[in-house]
């Protein structure tokens, strides 16, 4: 009862006091034009990356600043791997990225400037306080802007990203870089899934997806709740013609489909018939802290044994490496001592916390399924093909249709010896740190790759 007055209290005091005015994002997406959405999935196959025999991608997990430093580090690993007959370095050959809030900072701006962001990315954003003009703390100045929806709007954080990062590129402009190609994932919090800012959820919005800056993205893929408003992206429905892909309604409707793409194509059918007309976006580690939602939809909803990848790369691929670089957060909290507790803000953050952890192994599961599938399906249609095939797609002399070895893996701080991992999760997940925590996480995303016995098994082979 004691709490139920106190709880009272704030919010009588909030009402009477500060007024409780509503938070609200207004959308800064706009309707599409005549030329129609171009597609985003399609990874590139014109470039380097895409005109070798590997397939290499990485997903970026949640976590502020640290998820940031820790995936810099395994870019930063990467650049150090010579590639065989040629003056490239692996991180030159990453063909997708998949990012989820404080991950997708570095996803977004390596796949804009690719190995020249490893030049200044550490002191334009992993060196600065990104939490500058932001309210940091809940208290009775900030209870009101809370519980009207969350003390901070996105919009704050993408224009800090905008001036000190990525100057206002928009999707378009980074899809005319080549690879790798980049996923920003946030959640749709009323569908309860992934929402992937690519041309599937923006074509079933009749929305540009070129002219959405990147820094909206990555925003609101790190709104945490509480902490911000939800980012808004308003539908369009009835503006525009393009058909939703066959995929879509058929897993929509299917019994068989998995319950991950069942569920996202329902969300674009949705988007679609006008059911959703304002998309609320929050934290992508509220459905998916590992980021791997993107690839795992992509390769479930093809309609082919290589998609996404085009037949001609499909022929070629032999090493396939897929990690998840995961810098999740340590258990914390001594209410487990007492009886009373979590209360107040250490209940929200266990809530929050719960609900990121209890995704991320089902979906980390999922994902590795999916890609064995992947490697059975290409293994067999790569076996069937005729000779005519073959020679149209590429195949060399000597080629071996059973040439093909897919790595999946995970790279996290608990891989490391247990003083050290320690130290690490208990770096906090704000949007800054001192500069001695950021080169130790930098550090400890180098050594895990370095160490990984998966990775070892891939490069190897090459």
């Amino acid at each position: 009862m004691k709490a139920l007055r106190s709880i009272g209290v704030v919010v009588t005091t909030c009402a009477l006091l500060l007024g409780c005015a509503s938070v609200y994002n207004t959308p800064v997406n706009v309707p599409v034009g005549a030329e129609g959405v171009t597609d985003n999935l399609k990874l590139n196959f014109t470039d380097p990356a895409g005109m070798d025999d590997l397939l290499i991608g990485l997903s970026f997990s949640g976590g502020g600043t640290r998820a940031a430093a820790f995936s810099f580090g395994v870019l930063q690993e990467m650049e150090h791997i010579p590639m065989p007959r040629s003056s490239d370095k692996m991180v030159d050959r990453i063909d997708y990225i998949s990012g989820v809030s404080g991950g997708s900072v570095t996803a977004a701006y390596f796949g804009i400037k690719k190995r020249a962001a490893l030049s200044d990315f550490r002191e334009r954003f992993l060196l600065q306080n990104a939490e500058a003009g932001l309210q940091t703390t809940l208290s009775l100045g900030t209870i009101s802007r809370a519980l009207g929806g969350g003390i901070n709007d996105p919009e704050a954080l993408s224009k800090w990203l905008d001036a000190h990062l990525f100057e206002g590129i928009t999707y378009g402009q980074a899809r005319q870089v080549g690879s790798p190609r980049v996923w920003i994932n946030s959640s749709d919090i009323y569908n309860r899934v992934p929402f992937i800012f690519d041309a599937t959820a923006f074509n079933a919005i009749c929305s540009d997806l070129g002219k959405f800056p990147v820094s909206s993205a990555v925003a609101a893929s790190a709104a945490v709740p509480i902490a911000f408003a939800p980012a808004v992206v308003k539908a369009y429905p009835g503006t525009c013609n393009d058909p939703l892909p066959e995929w879509v309604r058929r897993a929509a409707s299917s019994r068989t489909a998995s319950p991950m793409l069942n569920s996202y194509a329902k969300a674009i059918v949705r988007y679609r018939e006008g059911a959703v007309p304002y998309i609320k976006l929050m934290d992508g580690g509220l459905v998916d802290n590992y980021g791997v939602a993107g690839f795992t939809i992509a390769r479930e909803s093809s309609n082919t044994p290589y998609g996404p990848m085009s037949p001609q790369q499909a022929v070629r691929l032999r090493r396939a490496l897929f990690l998840v670089v995961d810098s999740k957060t340590g258990l914390s909290g001594d209410w487990v001592n007492t009886v009373q507790g979590p209360d107040g803000v250490e209940l929200l953050k266990a809530a929050v916390d719960t609900t990121i952890d209890a995704s991320v192994g089902a979906n980390y599961t999922a994902f590795d399924r999916t890609m064995k599938d992947y490697q059975s399906s290409l293994v067999a249609w790569r076996c069937g093909l005729s000779a005519a095939q073959r020679a149209s797609y590429g195949a060399r002399p000597g080629w071996n249709c059973r040439d093909l070895q897919f790595f999946v893996g995970r790279l996290g701080f608990d891989q490391l010896d247990g003083e050290r991992a320690a130290a690490l999760e208990s770096v906090p997940t704000r949007f800054q740190l001192p500069q001695a925590q950021v080169d130790d996480v930098i550090a400890a995303g180098r050594d895990t790759l370095r160490a990984s016995p998966v990775f070892k098994a891939f490069a190897s082979g090459m």
